[in-house]
């Protein structure tokens, strides 16, 4: 094994235990906004017993659809999806409560994902009218910049569904949902620059939404939104190319598929387990075990208890619950991880939220 593999090991295994010690985690929840939704709510998750605590506003922002915390804890960060702009927030530890310091436009219409990169120095985000991917530099007090990077993708259906960093900080990889690839580019996260480097062709009709790494840096998890499956690769960090390894469905071997799609996909903290969450009408989480030795998936089962339109869910960092936010349901519901098969089971545990769409954790020290 080499060193840097072997340090990467070492650096996971202190944050699983770090994590494992907490009690309590603060819970940010993204909605979309309305009559009945403001913006960001907060609450907290109990690890003694997987209860959840009363919702409440944190922040006022519109349709934060999806969040990402600044590596320094200090500073949250959204997309704001109907007005086309990102926006930022200084974060008060004891309450919770956040302030809103800046925002800045997309650049594009529908901005629905988006990640700070492991420096701190940038958010990097999605739109997903237009097909196009953003770098937008932060500065010291949390606060976004002008941006430094836009890039339009090319074709005649372009939909930006999500971007991530691997673990290198050297890539970014762009699920685009209507071109069928993942658009990888080459990023300078000292300068803030994204630079075309290739693509990763999906399976035709996949239709790639989320893309998940496992801990190991080497494996990734895209969910093929359009024809419910999962797909695993592998990836060469030092080239920066992805190489399909397996395509399976997200559904029951004896349900016949009739429309739907899927939404989001989580590695357990483990890295033994993945999950997938499908929409209407199928209403489920897909569970896959892992093969620690060459990332193929094997799938375990469904839970589909009390879930409604699963658009986004989450895994706290200890492993022990899943927080799945049921966008048509109107709550955000809590499982239990069966630490030896990844399957789930039901809690009583739950909170109200109109239209929430995405689950953040944060330690509360």
């Amino acid at each position: 094994m080499s060193f840097r593999l072997t340090l990467a090991a070492c650096l996971f295994v202190a944050t699983f235990a770090s994590a494992q010690a907490q009690e309590k985690y603060r819970v940010y929840l993204g909605t979309y906004t309305g009559k009945d939704s403001r913006g960001i709510y907060q609450c907290e998750l109990d690890l003694k017993d997987g209860s959840l605590s009363e919702a409440k506003l944190a922040g006022e922002t519109s349709s934060p659809s999806f969040l990402a915390f600044h590596p320094n804890q200090k500073f949250l960060y959204a997309v704001n999806e109907g007005t086309a702009a990102v926006s930022a927030f200084a974060i008060d530890r004891k309450t919770g409560n956040l302030t809103f310091l800046n925002s800045q436009p997309s650049q594009g219409g529908a901005p629905c994902h988006l990640v700070i990169d492991p420096t701190g120095k940038n958010l990097l985000a999605a739109n997903y009218s237009g097909g196009s991917c953003i770098c937008i530099p932060l500065e010291t007090n949390g606060k976004l910049s002008n941006r430094s990077s836009f890039q339009q993708h090319e074709g005649k259906r372009k939909h930006g569904h999500s971007i991530h960093v691997d673990q290198a900080n050297k890539f970014a990889l762009c699920c685009d949902l209507g071109l069928n690839q993942v658009v990888i580019y080459a990023f300078d996260a000292k300068k803030g620059t994204l630079t075309p480097h290739g693509a990763f062709n999906t399976p035709k009709g996949s239709g790639p939404r989320h893309f998940a790494w496992h801990p190991d840096g080497k494996t990734a998890y895209i969910n093929g939104e359009s024809n419910l499956t999962i797909i695993a690769c592998n990836y060469d960090a030092d080239k920066g190319v992805l190489t399909q390894k397996q395509v399976l469905s997200t559904l029951p071997e004896d349900v016949e598929r009739k429309g739907g799609s899927t939404a989001e996909t989580v590695v357990h903290p483990s890295g033994k387990f993945v999950y997938v969450s499908n929409r209407d009408p199928y209403n489920s989480i897909a569970i896959f075990s892992v093969d620690l030795e060459t990332g193929m998936l094997k799938a375990v089962g469904h839970q589909g208890m009390g879930v409604k339109t699963p658009r986004n869910f989450a895994i706290e960092p200890t492993g022990r619950y899943m927080l799945v936010a049921n966008q048509s349901g109107g709550n955000v519901i809590v499982f239990r991880i069966d630490q030896s098969t990844g399957k789930l089971s039901p809690t009583k545990s739950s909170v109200k939220v109109a239209r929430p769409v995405c689950v953040r954790f944060m330690a509360i020290k």
